[in-house]
């Protein structure tokens, strides 16, 4: 009997160990997500750098973006070489992270030479309204072409969309945009939606004017020191492909734009095939 009270007794002190462990792995992994951050109200951008300390950028930093470019104040600079991108189609995924809607590649998707290293394309996402801005002006849509070397420097080329013709390459997600939306509104949040073989034809266009300057990421934790390639040509999507990428994100975050941010003293370089001849 008295074998069998110390048995007893054992397995519910096996039992409360592992309860307790439990609790505390899942108050670690609460612990290791970032704050939410969005673009309205007590998380939106003017309070992103107070949401936490790996933040502080967003409110502190000198180097920040988007920017207004200046066209006539832009240095034509003769040392820029033309952006060869190299990417091939590859399996990707659209995700909805509830600040934007990414589409993630699989890693080998191609690379982009800049100063002659190699980084290399993770994953593209849009903005609505467009963040940068040319000569103050302000397009509907700017996508981001998010590049990484292994040493961790990020160099992101930037395209801008004024309505228009259809999007050849936002026509390969249409489907899986629509399911998005669907998986959203059934409370999945963080929705996963297979993209298949994405043809990456339309984002190696050769590249005939692009504005260059350091800035960083346009959302938390606004890391500083990225290559900032803003492509001179302005591309189109119609109105039905921007509405698309807008409605699997909750309302408050639809406008998913940060505001300008101060230039302070930064240069901005102007690569152009016509003025290199």
């Amino acid at each position: 009997m008295r074998k069998m009270m110390s048995m007893t007794t054992y397995a519910k002190d096996i039992q409360f160990v592992t309860e307790i462990i439990s609790i505390l792995l899942i108050a670690s992994l609460v612990a290791s997500e970032p704050p939410k951050f969005g673009y309205s109200g007590s998380i939106g951008p003017k309070f992103w750098g107070s949401l936490s300390s790996n933040y502080s950028l967003c409110s502190n930093g000198t180097l920040q973006s988007p920017i207004d470019i200046a066209k006539d104040e832009a240095k034509y600079n003769s040392s820029l070489e033309n952006l060869q991108r190299d990417y091939a189609n590859t399996n990707a995924t659209l995700i909805n992270n509830g600040f934007n809607i990414e589409l993630r590649f699989q890693q080998g998707v191609g690379t982009i030479l800049v100063d002659g290293k190699k980084y290399s394309l993770l994953q593209t996402h849009w903005h609505s309204p467009a963040e940068h801005r040319i000569n103050g002006k302000r397009y509907p849509v700017e996508l981001h072409l998010v590049h990484k070397t292994l040493e961790g420097d990020i160099a992101v080329v930037a395209v801008l969309y004024e309505y228009g013709h259809p999007d050849a390459f936002l026509n390969q997600l249409k489907d899986s945009l629509e399911l998005l939306e669907t998986e959203t509104r059934r409370g999945y949040e963080g929705a996963r939606i297979p993209a298949g073989v994405i043809d990456t034809k339309a984002l190696s266009r050769a590249t005939r004017k692009y504005y260059r300057y350091i800035g960083s990421l346009t959302s938390p934790p606004c890391t500083e020191k990225v290559i900032w390639n803003i492509l001179g040509k302005v591309r189109q999507m119609t109105p039905q492909q921007a509405a698309a990428l807008k409605a699997p994100l909750l309302l408050c975050n639809r406008n998913n734009s940060r505001p300008l941010q101060a230039l302070n003293g930064r240069t901005v370089n102007l690569y152009h095939t016509t003025l290199s001849a």
